[in-house]
């Protein structure tokens, strides 16, 4: 099952969408305005996947 839920995108405040894939336990996070994705596990929290222009990584 999948949820798809409205929101503002982190990256630039345009309007994005979050799904829920239940079966493979993973929330994605995207916005069609900026590019940002952000793919994370929904048990643990943690990222697996992460792509957002204009945001430097700290190294």
């Amino acid at each position: 099952m999948q949820i798809v839920q409205k929101i503002r995108c982190p990256n630039c405040g345009s309007e994005g969408e979050r799904h829920y894939l239940s079966e493979s336990q993973l929330t994605r996070t995207q916005c069609p305005s900026c590019d940002y994705l952000m793919i994370s596990c929904t048990r643990t929290g943690k990222v697996i996947e992460a792509y957002a222009p204009g945001i430097l990584a700290q190294c």
